[in-house]
């Protein structure tokens, strides 16, 4: 009878969830010059991003001829994505939130921390901001090719699961840390906390499937060298993961009201 009580009761707060927390906004959202801002700052933090992270594995690929999935190439990219997340996810937190990925911002708007327009907006800067990356790379080395995620020694499914879990933990992350209002000062070190668990979790999948946990990361090197094979598990692997971990944080640990939260909150 408990049993069925709690399963009942989850039930009613995930319909509740889902029909009043999620916000769907206005399409005059992409007009204003907060929403403007946000966005650019958000092209700006993912440009940042991507361009250190993904030039980080071409240049250790130049200096030793070797590929970026060896032990030290994934020490060196793992270093270099969490110091330039930790970065990026600052110098937009104040602006936009600092979500500097289609995965996080899905899950902010799963958890009804951000309107689905303004999620829509977000989500083009920051493919925007990613491809831009990886043409400049493409020119500052003299046509290096930037290369695209794939997998290794793990089939499609494989790869989904691992997407999927890895970006719940960063989601989940990004909740507990910076989206939460009851965190208090624990607000302060979400860029690095942010960052570490994306760094941890490219050693853990970097060998399988590069460990992208951002469809933005995925998506800037597939247009640069157009190369478009399992790209759909970058997408769907995440915005699973992202989406799952925002609707578990929010139903269960944050107390928040219908309204969602304004970016200066986050």
């Amino acid at each position: 009878m408990a049993s069925s009580f709690d399963f009942n009761r989850i039930t009613d707060r995930f319909n509740t969830h889902i029909t009043q927390r999620i916000a769907i906004g206005t399409r005059h959202e992409a007009t204003t010059p907060a929403a403007l801002k946000a966005a650019l700052a958000e092209f700006i933090s993912t440009f940042i991003f991507v361009f250190a992270g993904q030039g980080s594995g071409m240049a250790y690929s130049k200096i030793t001829h070797d590929a970026p999935t060896s032990p030290s190439g994934l020490i060196i990219a793992s270093i270099a994505h969490a110091f330039a997340l930790f970065v990026a996810v600052s110098i937009a937190a104040n602006i936009s939130g600092g979500h500097v990925n289609p995965a996080v911002t899905f899950g902010a708007c799963l958890g009804g921390q951000i309107t689905v327009f303004r999620s829509i907006l977000y989500w083009v800067a920051q493919l925007l901001g990613s491809v831009a990356a990886c043409f400049l790379l493409t020119f500052v080395t003299g046509g290096m090719s930037t290369g695209a995620f794939g997998l290794t020694g793990v089939s499609v499914w494989q790869a989904f699961v691992l997407e999927i879990v890895m970006t719940f933990g960063l989601v989940y992350t990004v909740y507990a840390t910076a989206l939460d209002p009851k965190n208090g000062s624990l607000g302060t070190i979400a860029p690095i906390a942010i960052g570490f668990i994306v760094g941890a979790n490219i050693l853990v999948g970097g060998a399988f499937d590069g460990a992208s946990m951002n469809p933005a990361v995925s998506f800037g090197p597939a247009v640069a060298s157009w190369t478009w094979t399992y790209q759909w598990v970058y997408w769907a692997g995440p915005l699973v993961g992202g989406g799952l971990a925002g609707i578990v944080y929010s139903l269960f640990f944050m107390t928040h009201s219908h309204e969602p939260l304004p970016a200066t909150e986050y």
